[in-house]
């Protein structure tokens, strides 16, 4: 069984609007991380017609969650290929924005940005306050974003490129070290 489903603005660089779903797939969830499509089936309840359900299985928190098709969270998409890894990973070499000095403002902006699930946003969290621990003292709430967006971006990006995380780690590490290319 295949379910199709439309996705609005899941995240800017990334320009998929259309996923289908097939079991066995791989999928990402922000909160949850890379899942597995584990089944696709038809139930009907007392009283209701048919409905198509899907079972998702996410290894992070060993979390099983059904939910009918027509009610796929916006935020789950499939997994980035290796080739926008890759430019994710260049993202975060030249990207040269800053975080806030306000720490609340900071604090929205990044709980913001992990909240949404893209990749390419996830790098900026990462970068910038990987920046900004090298000159400073994080807040709690800072280290908490820097820690979940490194682990959200090693996570898929290891999947990606088929590396260990660790690899991956190292991976961004030295994109944020080493300056920007230049054209």
């Amino acid at each position: 069984m295949i379910v199709k489903y439309f996705l609005f603005g899941v995240y800017s660089k990334i320009k998929e609007n259309i996923i289908t779903i097939n079991q066995g797939d791989r999928i990402y969830h922000p909160g949850y991380g890379i899942g597995i499509v584990k089944l696709i089936s038809n139930k009907s309840f007392v009283g209701e017609k048919k409905t198509t359900f899907i079972q998702l299985y996410f290894a992070r928190n060993g979390l099983t969650w059904q939910v009918p098709a027509n009610n796929i969270p916006s935020t789950i998409r499939s997994i980035i290929s290796a080739t926008e890894a890759r430019k994710i990973i260049s993202h975060l070499q030249s990207w040269k924005g800053k975080v806030s000095e306000q720490w609340k403002v900071r604090a929205t902006a990044n709980q913001a940005a992990i909240a949404i699930g893209d990749p390419y946003r996830y790098a900026e969290v990462v970068k910038g306050l990987s920046l900004m621990k090298e000159h400073s003292t994080l807040s709690a709430t800072d280290l908490k974003h820097l820690s979940l967006g490194l682990e959200f971006l090693c996570e898929e990006l290891a999947e990606a490129l088929n590396k260990t995380q660790e690899r991956v780690g190292e991976l961004i590490k030295d994109a944020i070290a080493s300056p920007p290319a230049v054209a």
